[in-house]
């Protein structure tokens, strides 16, 4: 294993509020639109939230901060078919509601910097990224044909 380890950051600008985009990242239905068809999620303290980002790989996570329309962390669990890890890998969702609508921040850390984890990595990084572009275009047309309340 290598002692490094590396993250990745993203960021996107939704027009919508916080309240919106909170739906989209922790309603079972709204999830499966926009991260992948089979996704899952207990979005509470201690709950579990799955799915296949890349849609090769399906990867589980403990979440281990829910804090509504503000932070959502997921804390990776071993996953088969994935290199084993000697260090906590996370996803941190952070949300920042503006006048504009709210600023989404995802920050991913813990990721080996070894060969044997260079195309999960790749996937999570990109996958996250895309999976981000979706919400973004969920959750702005929900609001404009006026199906959210």
């Amino acid at each position: 294993m290598s002692d490094k380890a590396r993250g990745y950051a993203h960021r996107i600008d939704i027009d919508a509020g916080a309240t919106h985009v909170w739906h989209a990242l922790t309603d079972v239905s709204q999830l499966r639109l926009w991260c992948s068809p089979a996704a899952e999620i207990r979005a509470r303290p201690g709950g579990l939230f799955r799915a296949s980002v890349d849609r090769v790989t399906e990867f589980e996570a403990h979440i281990d901060v829910c804090e509504p329309q503000r932070r959502l962390k997921l804390i990776y669990l071993p996953t088969p078919g994935v290199p084993p890890a000697d260090r906590v890998m996370s996803d941190d969702f952070i949300l920042d509601a503006v006048p504009e609508g709210t600023i989404v921040r995802l920050l991913g850390s813990g990721f080996p910097a070894s060969e044997a984890w260079e195309t999960q990595y790749l996937r999570l990084r990109t996958g996250w990224s895309q999976a981000l572009a979706r919400l973004k275009v969920l959750v702005e047309q929900q609001i404009q044909k006026g199906a959210v309340s």
